[in-house]
């Protein structure tokens, strides 16, 4: 069997240079390495980038696209070579701590050809991964590998089989459930998603809330993420749920203003084009421990 060949798309606004020379330092120790290094510079200039295994390409996009756009002008390079079977996506503040992180990828893809999405385990310098890093409801144990419903958008792999069929990142989001999306519309096609833990990244300790847009394109985001993707019954029920949830948890006036404008936006605005999934989707979600409207 022909194993498949790996690229990496790897996003950056130029002004993280010392995080991203230690990722690609180590991509570069990786006993497998890729075929391809897709490095994307998303409305900023960047410098080249001297002794990485396989084929390098820069590109440089005059703005800002955000983090799905950004990576959708790897992923379209990528598929220009057409010699890519696996791409890799990497947080350009990321660091890959294993050096056998790319062959583990490559023999997961190799073994399931109905494998989609492999996310990685996000973990901070301290070791520790943050309960929102866990894609399952209710877990605690960060080391529990299985199927999910859901990745993380900081370390993962696609088949790019997959992204040629479903198509690649929603870049209208910018920011926020980008990777809600891509996951919905992976599995009503038939693909599953493996959180495997033994492939780390390690990630600086954040909050998503450290960015302005935050509550704004959250809410929005949700909203467009229902009218695309939920079956009309569970629209209301969704949204209904994330209601109560954000006025339980947000503590900021502010927050919550800015989140009910998102909130209406996602409403009156264009969402993209509806694809409601089957509810076969919806109760094999359910089996896999997350419903879609949670």
């Amino acid at each position: 069997m022909e194993l498949p060949r790996l690229g990496v798309v790897i996003v950056t606004m130029g002004n993280r240079p010392r995080e991203v020379d230690e990722l690609l330092a180590s991509v570069a120790k990786q006993d497998v390495p890729p075929a391809r290094i897709v490095i994307v510079g998303n409305g900023s200039p960047l410098p080249d980038f001297p002794g990485l295994p396989g084929e390098v390409t820069v590109i440089e996009n005059e703005e800002n696209l955000g983090c799905p756009g950004g990576r959708n002008t790897g992923i379209a390079r990528l598929r220009e070579f057409g010699d890519i079977d696996v791409v890799v996506e990497l947080d350009d503040d990321g660091l890959l701590v294993q050096d056998d992180v790319f062959r583990r990828i490559r023999d997961l893809f190799t073994a399931d050809p109905g494998l989609g999405i492999v996310g990685f385990r996000i973990a901070d310098e301290h070791g520790e991964t943050a309960r929102r890093h866990i894609p399952r409801l209710r877990a605690k144990d960060p080391m529990r590998r299985g199927l999910v419903t859901a990745f993380l958008g900081g370390g993962h792999a696609f088949a790019m089989p997959m992204l040629d069929r479903i198509g690649d990142w929603p870049a209208e989001f910018f920011f926020t459930h980008e990777e809600t999306d891509l996951a919905w519309r992976a599995l009503d096609d038939g693909w599953k998603i493996l959180y495997e833990p033994e492939l780390l990244l390690r990630h600086p300790k954040t909050s998503p809330a450290r960015h302005a847009v935050y509550y704004r394109m959250t809410a929005r985001n949700r909203v467009w993420l229902a009218r695309r993707h939920l079956p009309a019954l569970l629209v209301p029920v969704y949204l209904g749920v994330w209601i109560l949830l954000t006025l339980a948890r947000t503590r900021s006036a502010a927050g919550l203003k800015a989140w009910a404008g998102g909130f209406a936006e996602g409403l009156r605005t264009p969402c993209g084009r509806r694809r409601p999934m089957r509810w076969r989707t919806v109760f094999r979600m359910t089996r896999l421990g997350r419903p879609p409207v949670i």
